[in-house]
């Protein structure tokens, strides 16, 4: 049986034809989270005192911190796959997808971990379903919050605006010369 887009041949990994099983459920789960995220950022900043903030922003720590894990988990699961994955294609629209990936990658672990950093060194801790990660301090490390302070949310932009940017040129890719990627990754035909 050969491999095709929507069904690899080898089970659970990656094919130079098309992302696998796992790679395809990690990518949308996070998707949809960044979404999720997103609307929570989105109410909070245009929305505020309002019952949408409220139903948003209600799970913007929950979101944030399964972004963070799955975001490390995509990753090891990406270099486990590496001589797999469907290829770049050559030039600068590659390197530019390259660039891109990787930007988006770095902010999707150091956004959140931006936010931990801020609950590691503040007086309320950090409790996750019932789980305590970080205990609160007694007393406040300031130059955690005041980083977070200046760079979590500005970066959470800029993550927004590169996973903008990687979605249109999805859609765009073949304009440029490169072939349709929206199958390796299960859309479209």
């Amino acid at each position: 049986m050969q491999a095709t887009p929507q069904s690899p041949a080898n089970g659970v990994f990656d094919t130079p034809q098309a992302f696998g099983p796992v790679s395809r459920a990690l990518h949308w789960i996070m998707a949809a989270l960044l979404l999720w995220q997103f609307c929570s950022a989105f109410s909070h900043f245009f929305l505020e005192d309002t019952a949408v903030e409220s139903f948003f922003w209600g799970g913007h720590y929950l979101v944030g911190f399964s972004i963070f894990v799955l975001a490390l988990l995509r990753g090891a699961w990406g270099l486990l796959n590496l001589s797999r994955r469907p290829p770049h294609v050559a030039g600068a629209l590659g390197k530019a997808a390259v660039a891109g990936q990787t930007l988006m990658y770095v902010l999707m672990i150091g956004v959140p971990s931006l936010a931990l950093l801020r609950a590691w060194g503040g007086t309320r801790g950090f409790e996750l379903l019932g789980v305590q990660i970080f205990a609160p301090q007694t007393n406040e490390i300031e130059w955690t919050g005041a980083l977070a302070g200046q760079f979590h949310g500005e970066l959470g932009w800029v993550l927004f605006a590169a996973i903008a940017g990687h979605i249109a040129m999805a859609f765009l890719h073949p304009k440029f010369g490169g072939e349709n990627v929206l199958p390796r990754m299960g859309v479209g035909s």
